[in-house]
């Protein structure tokens, strides 16, 4: 993707002098959030890798699962603190300013985590530390996405916002790829004690090059002019949640059920890792080879998803949002079938069509038609409040899936498939509910948006 600047009119509303950038614009926001979700991709992945016996040890393999994952799930539940939060501070105070302060935040965290004690070291202190930073992370990434779609969407050309906008999302998948490709040498190489002991702290570790990265680049991006413009105004304003409320709630409803299509993420990237490297269920995976399924699955949807961004701009974002969703849903079980046969191939093969695939077709068009439903006043906060909003309860579903199907249990790939569709058929009805802004202008959307509550 060049960097070189393309130069486009100005049209949307409050345009004044100036020009939009959407090439520059979205390799920014590419960048930062490689970088961002580096660091909440590593959590994730040490959730399920190393954390249970490091920080929870029980004699219980399902006790120290799903507390675990209730760690990972921890993060979630500060997000949307973090939205609302963030979400107010991008909107009244600039894009920018946001983008790198979560950054920082993020990386300082990170770094935290790779310093803190094991339970044998500390007893419940190691694992009240844990949730304290990862807190803090979700704090801070709930404001990453909003903010750099936002930026992106506001500076693109109208027939091309889910094309550029889908780069912010193929970024947090290349932060996925970053996590899995530094873990999955230590994991390979080093032996399971010393990889317990010291060798998963190194790439949290490595965070401290997030703190000093995000700040150079997120320093030089600029400001969309549409909203530099807007911000001139001196009409007052309510405090961006408390309009968004009041002036959007049906749509904040939809987007919330909108995003618990991440379910097809949890099952099979969280739960499903879980499923098969964990000795309760005795499906014989190793660490390193789920590193490596988790690792094709990224490197799958980094080349799916600006290509599904593109389509959503042809044929309309419900239409993929849609179908993604339900068929991805549907075929969860099948993935899970696939582990339970001890067949790594087939394993790749699914997950490649579940994860790299189906998903996709939803998560490179969301960030888009999400930013499309609301106004530019209040389009971080709309955008990081229904989205972090849906994370949090859908970050609750590993944890679900394995109080529902814990070690021991039959039938593990139909009780979860089935769970799994059922909570994405949900998603596609309200994504059928909510209009399909394609092509339409920033300015034309602005002024539907000012004539209707």
């Amino acid at each position: 993707m060049s960097t070189t600047p393309t130069r486009v009119p100005l049209t949307s509303q409050g345009a004044g002098t100036g020009s939009r950038d959407p090439r520059k614009a979205a390799m920014s926001g590419w960048i930062g959030s490689a970088l961002e979700y580096y660091d909440f991709a590593l959590y994730s992945l040490a959730a399920t890798l190393v954390f249970p016996a490091i920080f929870f040890p029980s004699e219980n393999p399902t006790v120290g699962i799903i507390a675990s994952l209730a760690t990972y799930a921890v993060g979630y539940v500060s997000r949307p603190v973090g939205a609302v939060v963030l979400g107010a501070y991008g909107d009244r105070h600039g894009r920018k300013k946001v983008l790198v302060f979560v950054m920082l935040l993020m990386g300082f965290a990170t770094f935290a985590v790779g310093l803190l004690p094991t339970y044998g070291q500390v007893g419940l202190l190691a694992p009240a530390l844990l949730v304290v930073l990862r807190l803090i992370q979700g704090f801070a990434v709930a404001g990453e996405l909003g903010g750099a779609s936002a930026m992106i969407v506001e500076h693109s050309p109208d027939a091309r916002r889910g094309f550029f906008a889908s780069f912010s999302l193929q970024g947090t998948q290349v932060g996925s790829i970053l996590a899995t490709a530094v873990l999955l040498p230590l994991a390979a190489v080093l032996p399971a004690d010393q990889f317990g002991s010291w060798g998963w702290r190194i790439p949290f570790l490595l965070s401290a090059v997030v703190i000093l990265a995000g700040y150079f680049i997120r320093r030089r991006v600029q400001e969309p002019p549409t909203y530099v413009a807007q911000s001139g105004q001196s009409e007052a304003r309510r405090f961006p949640l408390v309009e968004l409320l009041r002036t959007r709630p049906g749509v904040l409803v939809r987007c919330v059920a909108m995003t618990f299509t991440n379910v097809i993420g949890m099952a099979t990237l969280i739960f499903g890792v879980s499923y098969a490297t964990q000795k309760g269920y005795g499906n014989g995976f190793s660490s390193s080879e789920f590193l490596w399924v988790t690792l094709v699955a990224n490197i799958a949807a980094v080349v799916t998803i600006p290509l599904f961004g593109a389509l959503s701009d042809r044929i309309g974002r419900r239409t993929l949002m849609a179908a993604g969703g339900v068929i991805g849903g549907a075929l969860v079980g099948g993935y899970l079938w696939a582990i339970e046969q001890g067949s790594l191939p087939l394993v790749f093969v699914c997950v490649v069509v579940v994860q790299g695939i189906f998903f996709q077709m939803w998560n490179a068009t969301f960030a888009t038609f999400f930013q499309e439903q609301f106004p530019m006043r209040i389009r971080v906060t709309g955008f990081a409040v229904s989205q972090n909003i849906g994370l949090m309860i859908a970050s609750f579903f590993p944890s679900i899936f394995t109080a529902i199907a814990p070690p021991g249990s039959a039938n593990v790939p139909l009780t979860i498939g089935l769970t799994t569709l059922g909570i994405c058929l949900v998603s596609a009805v309200a994504t059928m509910l909510s209009s399909d802004t394609r092509g339409t202008s920033l300015q034309d959307l602005e002024a539907q948006k000012a004539g209707r509550p």
